[in-house]
């Protein structure tokens, strides 16, 4: 396989309870407030293949997985003090030959992406640029919280992909999808510059 990037969804807390738990909680209140029924809960991450070699790209504790992981960035999880305790911190992971964990569990993945070597290398380059706001809030005032979903739509929009064409599985919700790709596109939009008048439509 000369170039590929794959996207997986794995269920809220595939593997931990006390997560899982927390996620249904979670979704309950939020189906709740909105009137809606509840949702299953998914995470994302991706498998990007290049003539190099073979990396997934994941947000995730920083606690509980030692040894090399390919960690590129860090950032704090709840509140921005905290960030100096491990035990409250997340890693951005570009981890050759890592290892997605719960892969097993994995609902309608993968979904490939693009199998364009230049796409593939670009959102390679592009993984340790990405922000670290606090994780499980708006501190950005999107909208919407921070999280690991937020960092993957992030990277599929910056990188050039169609983020409009990814598929959820049937009845989910990927909490936090949608602050990363309105970041992405605002920052797209400010690194393009003014718009000239012919550019903007003005007569």
């Amino acid at each position: 396989m000369a170039a590929a990037i794959d996207l997986y969804w794995l269920p809220l807390g595939a593997g931990g309870h006390s997560v899982r738990l927390n996620g249904l909680v979670f979704e309950a209140i939020a189906a709740r407030l909105q009137h809606r029924d509840r949702a299953d809960l998914y995470h994302s991450a991706l498998e990007v293949h290049v003539p190099e070699g073979r990396f997934v790209i994941e947000q995730a504790p920083a606690w509980g997985t030692s040894g090399e992981r390919g960690v590129v960035a860090e950032g704090p999880v709840g509140i921005r003090a905290a960030g100096r305790l491990r035990l409250f911190r997340y890693e951005v992971r570009r981890w050759r030959d890592g290892v997605i964990p719960d892969l097993a569990e994995a609902v309608e993945s993968p979904q490939r992406l693009s199998d364009d070597t230049g796409h593939a290398r670009r959102l390679l380059e592009l993984v340790p640029e990405m922000p670290t706001p606090v994780w499980g809030r708006d501190e950005l005032e999107i909208g919407e919280m921070w999280n690991s979903n937020s960092f993957i739509s992030w990277l599929i929009t910056r990188s050039g992909l169609d983020v409009d064409a990814v598929r959820l599985p049937q009845g989910g919700r990927a909490p936090g999808w949608h602050a990363g790709i309105v970041l992405a596109r605002r920052q797209l939009g400010e690194n393009a510059g003014p718009k000239t008048a012919s550019e903007s439509g003005a007569a």
